[in-house]
């Protein structure tokens, strides 16, 4: 099971990858031992392993999908915010541009 340590500003922060946290979830899930007893086992914060399991429940296979990629409903939530950001300035625009004909009409 692979995880790695980085350090950023002097602090120290495990990195464990998709196969690790799936398995961690699937001993959980499958084993008859609690959030914490496997955490312990495994090295980890019973918080962040619970966190963990919320995520596959909610997220299925999408869970996990590291490398600062985001789930699928994160993306549709960025390219919604990226969308609304345009038609805003659309809308300011076209608010101008009316104001600005509207003078040269009179």
């Amino acid at each position: 099971m692979d995880h790695s340590r980085e350090s950023e500003m002097g602090t120290t922060r495990r990195k464990f990858s998709r196969e690790f946290k799936v398995e961690a979830v699937r001993m959980v899930t499958e084993g008859r031992q609690s959030i914490a007893e496997t955490a312990r086992e495994l090295g980890v914060n019973p918080n962040l392993l619970g966190r963990w399991k919320k995520q596959a429940n909610e997220n299925g296979t999408g869970a996990f999908p590291g490398k600062g990629r985001l789930g699928p409903l994160e993306e549709e939530v960025r390219r919604l915010q990226r969308d609304l950001k345009r038609v805003r300035q659309e809308r300011d625009f076209l608010k101008k541009a009316t104001v600005f004909f509207a003078r040269e009409s009179k």
